[in-house]
Parts: C-alpha cells; sequence; structure tokens
C-alpha cells in the first residue's frame, strides 16, 4: 500500500521538465529524504510548498486541515537542513510519541524536554543537543519558564524553530496559552532561525497575530482547504434539553464507535457519560476537573479502545491523533467555527466514513455567552455568587452577598454585571440581586473549560 503523510488525499511528485536544474535537485532530496527516511510515497501540496519556502530561508505559516501530516513538513526539511530542529508542543503525549516515531525510522536524533523527565534525562539531553547529536527536540512552551533552557539553547546550532498549535499564541485563537507569548523573543535571542508555525485553524487575524507575535519575517503564508469530505455533517433541532439529551443517547447506542461527544461543561460530561453507561455503553468522561491522573487513564482508556465513547468538554483536545473515530456529537454548540472545527477533526482520521452531528437547543447559546463574557473574571468566583444568590428564597443585598462570598466589592460589582449580561441574575431597583427562574445553570455553566 502505498504510504503518505496524513489523510487518503495525495498527489504524486512530478519532476518538471521545465524546473531548474537546482530546483529539481531540491525537489529529489526531498522525496528521497521522504521516501526512504519517512516511507512516505506521497506528499500533499501543501508539505511540498511549505518543505520549499522553509529550504528557501522563509519563514512560514502553514494553515492545513486536522491529519494532513503537518509534522511530516518539519521532519523532512529538519533532514535537509544542518543543525538542530525545535518543536514546541503543548502536548507532553504527542511530544513522546513523535520522538519515538522518528527514532525507529532512523530520522535522526531525537529527544524531549517536559515535566516528566528526570534530572539526569533532561542534562543528557542538553549535552546531546549540545554535541549536535540531535535533530529534532521537542519542548513544551512552559519549559521557557526554567532561564536554563534558553541558555542551553544558545549554546546549540538552531537551523528551525517550530511552533506546533500555533493558533494558541493569538488571544483570538480558540485555545489561547500566556506561555506561547514568550516564543517571539526565544526566537530573536537564538538569532531567528527559520521559522515554521503550524495549526489547523486560523482565521485571517488570528494568522495575523501569529506573523507579528513571532516577528516573522517575509512570511510564507500557506492556507490549505479545509474539506473532509469523508466526514458527514449534521444539525439537530431542539426545544428542551431533556428531548436533546434523550435523542443525543439514542443516537449514540445506534451509530458505530468509538467516538467523542462534547459538552460544554464538566458535571454534563459526568451525566451523559452515566446515562451511556446505563444503557450498555463503555463510556467515560474527561474534563479539566478531574486530577491528572484520572484524565491521563481516561485518555489512554479511549485511545486504547478500552472505552466505547469519551464524553468530554473542551479539555480533551490537541494531540487526539486516534484514526478509527466514527463519530464526533455535540451535545452544546461550541465556543468558536475554529474550535468546531477542530473537533470534528478528530473523526475519520483513516480516511474512512465518519459522522459530526449537533444538537441544537437555543438556550445553550447562553452558557457560551457566559463563558466568553466571563473574560478576566475567575470562574470559581462566578459559580460561586451565581450559586449563593440562587440558593436564596428572597432577593440579597450586596453588602451580605460580599460577606457571604468574601470577595471585594469591585470584583462582586463584576460577577453581577457578567450574570446580568446572560441573563442569570437581575438587580432590582432596590440594589438587591434575585436569581432569574429561566435563566441557565449557572453553578454548571461556569465548571465548563
Amino acid at each position: 500500500m502505498e504510504r503518505h503523510p496524513g489523510g487518503s488525499a495525495s498527489v504524486t511528485w512530478k519532476q518538471g521538465n521545465n524546473m531548474p536544474k537546482s530546483q529539481r535537485s531540491t525537489q529529489e532530496q526531498i522525496h528521497k529524504i521522504a521516501r526512504t527516511k519517512f516511507g512516505y510515497e506521497f506528499l500533499r501540496s501543501g508539505q511540498e510548498a511549505a518543505i520549499n519556502a522553509i529550504l528557501d530561508g522563509k519563514d512560514t505559516l502553514a494553515v492545513m486541515p486536522t491529519g494532513s501530516g503537518k509534522s511530516a513538513i518539519y521532519q523532512i526539511a529538519g533532514n535537509l537542513l544542518g543543525g538542530t530542529t525545535i518543536v514546541i508542543s503543548p502536548l507532553l503525549a504527542l511530544q513522546q510519541d513523535q520522538v519515538e516515531s522518528i527514532q525507529n525510522r532512523d530520522a535522526g536524533g531525537a529527544a524531549v524536554i517536559n515535566s516528566t523527565i528526570t534530572t539526569a534525562e533532561r542534562e543528557e539531553a542538553f549535552e546531546n543537543l549540545e554535541a549536535e547529536e540531535i535533530e529534532f527536540l521537542f519542548l513544551a512552551p512552559e519549559q521557557f519558564n526554567n532561564p536554563e533552557t534558553l541558555e542551553r539553547l544558545q549554546n546549540s546550532h538552531i537551523s528551525l524553530f517550530v511552533i506546533d498549535e500555533a493558533h494558541c499564541i493569538s488571544e483570538w485563537g480558540h485555545d489561547f496559552r500566556p506561555d506561547y507569548l514568550r516564543l517571539g523573543g526565544v526566537i530573536e535571542a537564538l538569532g531567528h532561525p527559520r521559522i515554521l508555525a503550524l495549526t489547523a485553524t486560523a482565521a485571517p487575524p488570528v494568522r495575523k497575530e501569529i506573523i507579528e507575535r513571532l516577528a516573522m519575517r517575509d512570511a510564507e503564508v500557506i492556507v490549505k482547504g479545509f474539506d473532509r469530505p469523508n466526514i458527514w455533517l449534521g444539525v439537530e433541532r431542539f426545544q428542551d434539553e431533556a428531548e436533546k439529551q434523550q435523542t443525543l443517547i439514542e443516537r449514540v447506542l445506534r451509530v458505530q464507535k468509538p467516538g467523542i461527544v462534547y459538552v460544554a461543561t464538566k458535571n454534563k460530561a459526568e451525566e451523559v457519560a452515566t446515562a451511556l453507561l446505563h444503557k450498555g455503553v463503555k463510556a467515560i468522561f474527561y474534563h479539566a476537573g478531574m486530577k491528572a491522573k484520572e484524565r491521563e487513564e481516561a485518555f489512554w482508556a479511549f485511545m486504547n479502545d478500552e472505552a466505547e465513547v469519551i464524553v468530554a468538554t473542551t479539555a480533551f483536545g490537541m494531540g487526539v491523533d486516534k484514526p478509527n473515530v466514527r463519530f464526533v456529537f455535540h451535545h452544546d454548540i461550541s465556543d468558536s467555527v475554529d474550535s468546531y472545527y477542530q473537533e470534528i477533526g478528530r473523526a475519520g482520521r483513516d480516511g474512512e466514513q465518519a459522522k459530526a452531528l449537533l444538537f441544537y437547543w437555543e438556550k445553550d447559546l447562553n452558557i457560551r455567552r457566559f463563558l466568553a463574557s466571563s473574560g478576566k473574571v475567575d470562574v470559581e468566583q462566578v459559580e460561586q455568587v451565581a450559586a449563593t444568590i440562587q440558593a436564596q428564597d428572597e432577593p440579597i443585598n450586596l453588602k451580605d452577598l460580599k460577606e457571604r462570598t468574601e470577595l471585594s466589592q469591585a470584583k462582586l460589582t463584576t460577577v453581577i454585571s457578567r450574570l446580568e449580561e446572560v441573563g442569570v441574575v437581575e438587580t432590582l431597583p432596590t440594589g438587591e440581586v434575585v436569581s432569574c427562574e429561566e435563566s441557565i445553570e449557572i453553578g454548571d455553566a461556569a465548571k465548563g473549560d
């Protein structure tokens, strides 16, 4: 079977007769490395374009569909450049998978430096890096909280700096992570090696911010189509929560598995998983409120097909590279189109048919509006205020509310404002606050990720 990096669609290599000799030589090298070191018989056009841009010395932003083989870009380019390729990834499990994949293919030395390794292993990795025995070094962005990391990299020859999940650097992006913000300074401190930024989804404002924050020079931006023809898309509308949830459970019972059910809140993840278990489905839940060990156990249970269905908040996200996911159902609407694309993109990575279905109830938008409007307000504090107000049989004045929540006047005012914006509470003419009878369950909503 012919192998290609990421998905079923591919393009064959073409050696154009009109191509300049030097360019033909470069293309031949790319194809040889792809075939002999990584076993790829095919490359996608976007992959070749990005590799060529890097080899031409350009900073490159590649926005390519989920499952399209973005890692092949830096693997092949890194093998053709002198020096070491640094790969920044927020996912520890994915880092290790990439290291093992490279080592198994004899495609250059590879190592990882993250919180899971020992001090001795960390030192060994840095020594091998400085001795130029490592072709690829994988790091989480948090590693730069330790000044030694940058100092050791400065003592090495870094030829390519890769930022995976690059949308995390943008405050417009759906998974913004502050630790990514320092990467532009890191790159400059390293003498600005060539940059490769990779992401599956980035709207124009996000692309612009990525380029600006990384100070990319004369950036080559490669954006490929997002069509995943093997994924069937659908929406079902509902008039109430109970009908929606019951229908979702019925659909899960009938659909081919394994699959993912996305929900907006932690409580809902546990509730739906329990309901599926009662129906005989091997279901587990996953959310940020679980202990790290519990999340890891749930993650691998699903990845290893020990669980048929995982019911999860967005905490179950990047790095979920399971080829045989047959469905992604959304119990609640996603927080953005980019997020929705990322989430449904975890289905059908093997190229086989898969289903993505949104179970839509208009009032679900209130949860998303609340989570979005919370902004820089501590969600746990919002939950505390909401729960306190909802527990009252009568309106409560701000003085009593302040004493019960132990929040500052400024913080309390901000929280109440947010709750009013989404119709959860109402401030009466007397200045007292009361819970709205038809409000969303904000105590539940505040537990979203």
